[in-house]
């Protein structure tokens, strides 16, 4: 297994000792593990969703316009082949939301 140094400050020395050394690595892991998107996205949706929207309203639902920029640039990004893993992570869960929200809208229009 890899090993790695790092200098840190005393105090995180001390919350570090507090938790103990054995839980560094799994503390580390889940630091890394970010939601997809920003928590945001995720935000918005759910005030929608818990505003209890009229079915006209849910057919009218869409993103905002920076998240329509930022679905764009990562189309584009994809389309050309320049896209890292962390933006194709990211483009993969807006094309789950906007499943989820065909789904949705499906449903209301019955």
């Amino acid at each position: 297994m890899p090993k790695i140094t790092l200098e840190v400050s005393e105090e995180l020395s001390q919350q570090i000792a507090q938790i103990g050394n054995e839980r560094l690595p799994e503390l580390l892991a889940l630091s890394l593990q970010q939601p997809a998107i920003p928590t945001q996205v995720y935000q918005y949706i759910l005030n929608f969703l818990a505003s209890n929207p009229t079915p006209q309203q849910i057919v009218e639902f869409k993103p905002t316009p920076e998240m329509q920029d930022r679905l764009r640039t990562l189309l584009a990004r994809n389309k050309a082949g320049d896209i890292n893993p962390r933006e194709l992570k990211e483009l993969d869960e807006y094309e789950r939301i906007e499943h989820l929200i065909v789904m949705i809208k499906a449903g209301k229009n019955k």
